[in-house]
């Protein structure tokens, strides 16, 4: 991840420079979520590790959800477009376009009321 142009671009501030989000009365920097596993950054939201007391348990808990939200979201996109769950001989360039044009297809189609069906092929 760290030797990734995409670590690169978020260091750089591409992504998200200076942009915020209000949640209740408390405005927050646009984070990535992750797991332990990766590196606590300015844009990289993880749950905390180690002896932890009630707050940051409770923090990991509600990060944990956020996560699982995500995670639901990715899975429901490879269930309807089968494509994406193995690996793609396309280029780089045209991935994240393939993406994106699965995302709006995905949203089409839930907006037209299609069924949608987990495991349908």
């Amino acid at each position: 991840f760290r030797n990734s142009g995409l670590f690169r671009r978020l260091q750089e501030g591409i992504y998200f420079p200076d942009r915020k989000i209000s949640v209740g009365d408390v405005e927050m920097p646009v984070v990535i979520l992750g797991d332990p596993a990766y590196p606590l950054m300015p844009w990289l939201m993880k749950p905390y590790t180690g002896a932890l007391d009630t707050e940051k348990e409770l923090f990991n808990y509600w990060l944990s959800k956020c996560r699982m939200v995500v995670e639901c979201a990715f899975g429901r996109l490879k269930g309807r477009w089968r494509s994406l769950l193995t690996r793609s001989n396309l280029s780089q360039t045209n991935i994240p376009i393939v993406i994106a044009a699965c995302c709006v297809l995905h949203n089409l189609c839930k907006s037209k009321g299609e069924t949608f069906m987990a495991g349908w092929e």
